[in-house]
């Protein structure tokens, strides 16, 4: 029997306007699929021309001008359509999804589509069976104790996988989805007898466990940040707590 970590898996991956996923907006998404470990992936990439500012700094990280979006993006309404459908469909062929940070990406892609066209993330993943292998979340609970920062970038270096053009939609997706067999690879005794479906689950604990002790961490140096511990989509803000 396949190993869920040879086996199929799709990734997504964004890059956006900024860090708030309740204000900021997707400028390019990319959807990887492989069917198996080492086979040739497709992908789907999306460009949009968000209707609001790029700043500075987030084109100093993506590349993406306000002038390129505008000549070459796409109206976001159909694209965050195109997108949600585009995940509900890998999830009903019972690919895993592998998203890295996955309350930012599934976040963000909800938010656009309340945004732009009414409807919400969960509305067009209710019927498919979500899941969702994440592997800052993978690491962070399999290798806990390991300091250091653990970015897409710094998990690649740790785990050997080549990552060409970070910050490219399509490039950081395709590194995620290797970055997720890496991991499964070197812990593979903990790992091949959980299915997919059950690490989407442990996940959803593991995060939370994660973010309290984030949050102490914070609160012990006084600073007031809040980590949600939500995992993959963080619920909506109520509009008067918004």
């Amino acid at each position: 029997m396949t190993r869920w970590y040879e086996g199929p898996l799709a990734a997504f991956d964004t890059e956006t306007t900024g860090v708030d996923v309740e204000g900021d907006r997707i400028v390019s998404a990319a959807l990887v699929v492989q069917d198996m470990a080492g086979a040739r992936p497709r992908v789907t990439r999306w460009l949009i021309d968000p209707g609001v500012p790029v700043p500075p700094a987030a084109t100093e990280i993506h590349g993406l001008t306000d002038d390129f979006l505008h000549r070459n993006g796409r109206w976001p309404a159909p694209a965050v359509e195109e997108m949600a459908r585009a995940l509900a469909e890998q999830c009903a062929a019972g690919r895993p999804l592998v998203v890295m940070n996955a309350p930012f990406d599934l976040t963000l892609l909800d938010r656009e589509l309340r945004r732009h066209r009414a409807s919400s993330l969960g509305r067009h993943l209710e019927n498919v069976p979500l899941c969702v292998l994440d592997p800052r979340v993978l690491d962070k609970h399999l290798d806990r104790y390991r300091k250091g920062r653990r970015t897409l970038t710094d998990l690649c270096a740790q785990y050997g996988v080549e990552l060409e053009g970070a910050h490219d939609a399509a490039a950081d997706a395709l590194a995620s989805l290797e970055l997720v067999r890496a991991v499964g690879r070197r812990f593979a005794s903990r790992m091949e007898r959980l299915s997919a479906a059950e690490l989407h689950a442990l996940q959803a604990v593991w995060h939370a466990a994660q973010a309290r002790g984030l949050q102490a961490w914070f609160s012990r140096n006084g600073t007031e940040e809040s980590v949600d511990p939500a995992w993959p989509l963080r619920p909506e803000v109520p509009a008067a707590a918004a």
